[in-house]
């Protein structure tokens, strides 16, 4: 997994998860992807992104929702 290319920095983006300590947060690109842009559209757009930088966002959305707690339903 990537997830080494995404950067936690509290003076960057207010602390957000951010692509290589760069001012794209991974939301950013999740929010691109989800729109529909294609990811050489994205990597356009962002030149200075890789394609291994998009792959690392999905990865760690991915993570992240793995590691939620969920509460207890009990019906």
């Amino acid at each position: 997994m990537q997830i080494e290319r995404i950067t936690l920095n509290p003076a960057v983006m207010g602390g957000k998860p951010c692509i290589r300590g760069l001012r794209v947060t991974v939301s950013t690109v999740l929010g691109l992807l989800a729109s529909g842009k294609s990811r050489e559209r994205i990597l356009q757009a962002y030149p200075y992104l890789e394609p291994e930088d998009l792959d690392a966002a999905l990865a760690y959305a991915a993570w992240r929702l793995e590691e939620r707690d969920e509460p207890l339903v009990v019906a």
